[in-house]
């Protein structure tokens, strides 16, 4: 029997409603999660302007509630956190590892040819009578959702369902990006420029890797002192007139010998900022683009010198059902933090204040909680 949930629609001229969408009963090797918290990112805020109705949200945590006739993984009742990088483990990609840019599942490489966001799978989900996406095939800031089996890893923790759900995106991310990805070595030296969600993650990923130093840049002095939470090692106020971060970059080359830093991370999503990891790694160092710009921009190419690698991972590699569950054994550990990362939670009908809040810089992370 179908489930009515009450659910935030984009609308896709800019704007969401609160609204009530009907959601079916799953077939195959779908489930029903009963969502209890979703994280909010800005990729969310972004999603109101993909130019059609989806149902919001790719970060959450919640209770199996329905399960397919297909469905072996889980039974009614599990708790789960959802993944919106659904991997189909038969495909190129899949079998190459990168399970995260998945060919036949992923919602944003459309088989490895560009960018789709909300490109949906599955249908099941009924909005004024007309089936509707949800985004990134998982649309979590519902009470209810549809998704497929793969979707989903198993909670193995009594850990707050807030802290749950941003594992789901920012987390991984974050984290990802430093272990999967660079491979932060210990000892080493690593610079994160933007101490937002995202970026402490970044943090936390550094500090667990065994990097000695850890310099966090921010124009937000309440974002940096939290980035001294979160294991930076030292910090550094940017000024917004710093074109390109070039003053910043020399106080990076000053905590580092003059050389530059081993490893440096852009998690500001300001296409501006493309280049400035370059900018702050020594010869032979590793910079990566976090955040996942995509626009055009222009290098001077005389930043790559010498031997620098640039990279543009996906969702910090993520394996999910091998990931997700390493987080969370370093959060039972009291090794990563997420409890703390939380500014502030809020009600569905809050959900404007909860965006307003973000892109004021107020939250490391808001979520979305559901009774």
């Amino acid at each position: 029997m179908s489930i009515i949930s009450k659910a935030a629609i984009a609308t896709g001229d800019g704007g969401f409603i609160i609204d009530k969408v009907t959601v079916a009963d799953p077939q195959g090797d779908e489930v029903i999660v009963r969502i209890k918290a979703a994280g909010l990112c800005h990729t969310d805020h972004d999603s109101l302007h993909w130019g059609k109705p989806i149902i919001l949200g790719h970060e959450g945590a919640g209770i199996i509630q329905k399960v397919g006739a297909q469905v072996t993984k889980f039974k009614v009742g599990d708790s789960v956190i959802l993944n919106w990088a659904t991997p189909c483990k038969t495909c190129f990609q899949c079998q190459e590892g990168n399970q995260h840019i998945c060919e036949t599942n992923s919602p944003v490489t459309a088989g490895g040819n560009g960018y789709t966001p909300g490109h949906a799978h599955l249908q099941g989900s009924l909005w004024q009578g007309n089936a509707i996406e949800r985004s990134f095939n998982i649309g979590t800031i519902s009470e209810y959702t549809l998704v497929k089996e793969s979707a989903c890893v198993k909670l193995e923790s009594d850990m707050p369902m807030a802290s749950a759900s941003i594992i789901s995106c920012g987390v991984m991310t974050g984290y990802g990006s430093a272990v999967n990805a660079a491979k932060v070595t210990p000892g080493s030296s690593a610079v994160v420029l933007g101490t937002g969600g995202v970026g402490l993650n970044v943090i936390q990923g550094a500090r667990i890797s065994g990097a000695s130093k850890i310099i966090a840049i921010d124009i937000n002095q309440q974002r940096l002192d939290m980035a001294v939470q979160f294991g930076a090692t030292h910090t550094i106020l940017a000024d917004k007139a710093d074109v390109g971060l070039t003053k910043a970059a020399e106080q990076v080359k000053t905590l580092t010998g003059g050389r530059g830093a081993d490893f440096a991370f852009e998690c500001t999503a300001i296409p501006a900022l493309g280049a400035a990891p370059l900018a702050m790694v020594r010869n032979a160092g590793t910079a990566v683009q976090v955040s996942g710009i995509e626009e055009e921009i222009t290098i001077d190419m005389r930043l790559f010198e010498w031997d620098k690698i640039y990279i543009n991972p996906l969702y910090g590699k993520a394996r999910p059902e091998i990931d997700f569950p390493k987080i969370v054994d370093l959060y039972n550990k009291g090794v990563l933090m997420l409890d703390e990362m939380i500014t502030r939670t809020y009600p569905l009908e809050d959900l404007q204040q909860a965006f307003d809040d973000m892109l004021a810089g107020k939250n490391a992370k808001g979520v979305i909680v559901f009774d």
